[in-house]
């Protein structure tokens, strides 16, 4: 059976409806060379495969892609992704562990916040030192020598 067969066969039922990578990535958001990524990595089961070898990705997997997809555009990490979705899939867990998870990151996110608020501030002062007319001398030049 090919690959298109297949894929139209599936297309009946939205339980079983299956997808190829280009037609998962279109759905998700994410590059085919990111499905795989996130496959190899282990943060997506491995897909089927067509007897062509064709990856073959389920609704599921679809919406686990929009789950890292989201996580990723947050700015949370590989590893903090892994732990979100083992959370999401517990359906026993405690909140709790979420929302730690959740402020941890918010926290890393306000401290580099805080830096390059640091950096903009320090830049625009040496831009604002500088003349940008036709001499030699620069500031900037001379602020990022010291």
């Amino acid at each position: 059976m090919s690959i298109k067969s297949t894929i139209e066969k599936n297309k009946t039922n939205n339980d079983t409806r299956h997808f190829t990578i280009g037609e998962a990535a279109s759905e998700s958001g994410i590059s085919a060379k990111m499905i795989r990524h996130y496959e190899q990595v282990g943060l997506l089961n491995e897909a089927a495969r067509t007897l062509a070898g064709y990856r073959l990705y389920t609704q599921r997997d679809v919406h686990v892609l929009r789950f890292i997809r989201h996580s990723r555009d947050l700015g949370f990490s590989i590893k903090q992704i892994e732990e979100l979705l083992a959370l999401w899939q517990d359906r026993e867990r405690p909140s709790r562990e979420v929302k730690k998870l959740a402020q941890s990151h918010l926290s890393a996110l306000n401290d580099k916040i805080r830096e390059l608020n640091a950096m903009k501030a320090e830049l625009e002062r040496l831009v604002g030192c500088c003349k940008g007319d036709s001499r030699p001398d620069c500031p900037i030049l001379e602020g990022l020598a010291s």
